[in-house]
């Protein structure tokens, strides 16, 4: 603090500017010193800024801020005074698309000072110019180079720069009706379905946009600043409008790598856009946890949340919560209550208890979708705070389990209600618990002598509960079709037929088996290894395993189901183990691989994850074979674990 008082240029961003044979100009100045083009600016120098403008742009959207990327345009300081069509129509549109996507992050809601800098430091975002002329605008340009192409139809350079900036007019007026058409209060499935189809247009177009990158003028030197600049471009402009911190280093892409980006970019929101496409809940889950393990930018998890929780935006969407969890419990394990012409709907009080049961779900649902839109090390948090919510849920759907178990014993004709919403309840919870301990090995939280336990506990306790819950839930759903035919049979006289029916989990099962497995091999294989000794393990007079194992699991004390497991549980159950010799703690971890790989290629998928998962169980299943029968025995050398393939369940690697 003391240094930044005294304006030390080391830690107070502002004095950067002093550094400069001379002082930065502003958009007038640069006017008047004639170094700023309003008119007839060469279309090369045209096609250079627009290139370096979208190269800015990717760097605002990695967390940077407007004024040290998009803003060091001088060009976008005052637009309406640029004469050339072009250039000015792009700058027009790209102050709209700042304002869209600020629009996205501000009410998605998932976004932290790390993500986005939405701040814009006085630039007013032309707010006299309507989308729908800033769309017209583009399109006017566009017939515009369309003409002259025509008019000259040889191939000189000047048409191949023409063509150029054709082909950055056109991008830039698709990719601004995507997002206006995204960014509408009432996205229909059919306004979607259009973005989605001019999205796919500018991915089309991104090859032509780097094969022509070579026609924009390139950057140049200048005397006062290090590295080339392009032409309308000062990177030391908005300097003093930061604050007075340490100087963030912000490094702008080539434009080559920036169209890269935004394709990537245009890939995933075509991607989250499926998302409107889902009435199940659970489905929509999935896909949600799915783009999240990808690591997306800001604008694909905004649109995300925006496009499947409209509530965040809009008040009085309570009621339609309600009904996709109503819709999400009945689909999940079907409980009697919820069925068509069920009994004991009718009675308004069970109504009234299980309506009031299900607006106590909103909130950890809803919470369990918002945080697949945060990035991965705020998603751990806040998956610690969310296990809080679904324990007293849990405890809840336990009396109202018991409650419409006591009244359907009254009714004749009803099959007795089960602890179903329990265990809808309790599969979530256990995700969640999964998800908190896989997230660790993601974010490199763990040391490697921490592994065993962790993969102790996702084997011995949470997969197998997750399992059970499935089978619970799968064993119900075929009961319950089973018995429906067989009221139907008897109201039609039919006879009684054995009928095979459908396991809807039956995959997911065999999933879990394969990962509890896999978790089962790597404890056993952590076991072998500190009993040859090739752990590096943390000074005894340092170290206390209790305390690092209880803070691994302090998130789950809150719980009642699972029950958690404390340390001292812990040791007497593995007590076992820490008795055998490592060549048979290998060969038992070799089981638990060859085991997983059976049941990863008994789905038949083709699904990444799952091919992922078969190369990391085979390749473990044979570095253990060689163990057990003494390979490497006497070597001191650590194991290395290699997350590339999978990020959580990594490659062991002997040397």
């Amino acid at each position: 603090m003391s240094a930044i008082e005294m304006m030390d240029p080391k830690m107070d961003a502002g004095m950067l500017c002093n550094r400069g044979c001379k002082a930065p100009l502003t958009f007038n100045q640069a006017v008047e010193n004639k170094m700023l083009q309003l008119e007839d600016v060469p279309y090369s120098d045209q096609i250079g800024i627009v290139d370096t403008t979208w190269a800015c742009m990717v760097a605002w959207l990695d967390g940077n801020s407007l004024a040290q990327t998009v803003f060091t345009n001088l060009y976008l300081h005052n637009p309406h005074r640029i004469q050339d069509r072009p250039l000015k129509s792009f700058c027009i549109a790209i102050y709209k698309l700042i304002d869209v996507i600020r629009d996205f992050v501000s009410r998605g809601l998932v976004f932290e000072e790390e993500d986005f800098q939405p701040m814009i430091y006085g630039y007013r975002l032309i707010p006299d110019v309507s989308d729908v002329r800033a769309c017209g605008m583009l399109r006017e340009v566009e017939d515009e180079l369309n003409r002259k192409l025509r008019s000259s139809p040889s191939e000189k350079v000047d048409d191949q720069e023409t063509s150029g900036l054709l082909l950055r007019m056109r991008f830039v007026k698709l990719l601004l009706q995507a997002l206006l058409g995204l960014n509408r209060k009432e996205a229909t499935p059919s306004t979607v379905a259009e973005c989605t189809k001019l999205l796919s247009s500018c991915s089309e177009l991104i090859p032509s946009l780097i094969r022509t990158v070579e026609l924009g003028s390139p950057p140049s030197y200048t005397s006062d600043v290090h590295g080339p600049v392009m032409v309308g471009f000062d990177p030391m402009v908005n300097q003093r409008l930061l604050p007075p911190t340490f100087p963030r280093y912000t490094h702008i892409k080539s434009p080559i790598e920036a169209y890269k980006r935004l394709d990537e970019l245009f890939g995933r929101l075509r991607q989250v856009t499926k998302v409107c496409s889902y009435t199940s809940f659970h489905s929509a889950l999935e896909l949600m946890l799915e783009v999240s393990c990808t690591k997306p930018c800001i604008v694909s998890r905004s649109v995300m949340q925006l496009l499947y929780l409209p509530h965040c935006s809009r008040a009085g969407d309570t009621i339609n919560c309600v009904d996709a969890l109503r819709d999400a419990a009945r689909t999940f394990i079907s409980p009697p209550v919820l069925m068509p012409r069920s009994q004991i709907i009718n009675n308004p009080q069970v109504r009234e208890y299980l309506d009031c049961f299900l607006g106590h779900c909103v909130r950890p649902f809803s919470n369990l979708i918002q945080l697949c839109g945060h990035n991965r090390a705020r998603q751990r948090d806040k998956l610690a705070h969310l296990l809080e919510e679904f324990s007293t849920l849990q405890d809840e759907a336990e009396r109202v389990d018991v409650y419409l178990h006591n009244i359907s014993r009254k009714c004749e004709n009803l099959r007795p209600h089960l602890p179903c919403f329990g265990t809808w309840v309790l599969y979530h919870t256990l995700r969640v618990m999964i998800m908190f301990l896989l997230s660790g090995f993601e974010l490199e939280l763990y040391s490697t002598h921490e592994y065993h336990y962790i993969f102790w506990y996702l084997y011995e306790f949470l997969y197998g509960w997750l399992v059970s819950s499935l089978s619970r839930a799968d064993t119900f759903l075929s009961e319950q079709e089973s018995s429906s035919d067989q009221t139907k049979n008897k109201r039609r006289n039919k006879p009684k037929l054995k009928k095979k029916y459908p396991r809807p989990y039956s995959k997911e099962i065999t999933l879990n088996q394969a990962l509890q497995n896999m978790c089962g091999g790597y404890y056993k294989a952590m076991i072998g290894f500190r009993k040859d000794g090739k752990l590096h393990l943390p000074h005894p007079e340092f170290d206390c395993e209790r305390v690092r194992y209880e803070h691994r699991f302090a998130p789950f004390n809150t719980l009642l189901t699972p029950p958690p497991v404390q340390y001292a549980e812990f040791k007497e159950l593995t007590s076992g183990f820490q008795k055998s010799d490592s060549q048979s703690l290998y060969l038992a971890g070799c089981k638990h691989f060859h085991q997983a790989r059976s049941l990863l290629e008994s789905i038949h998928s083709s699904d990444q994850e799952v091919m992922e998962l078969l190369r990391v169980a085979k390749t473990n299943f044979v570095v253990l074979k060689l163990l057990a029968t003494g390979h490497k025995r006497d070597s001191s050398t650590s194991p290395v674990f290699d997350f590339s393939i999978h990020h959580h369940f990594p490659i062991i690697k002997i040397y």
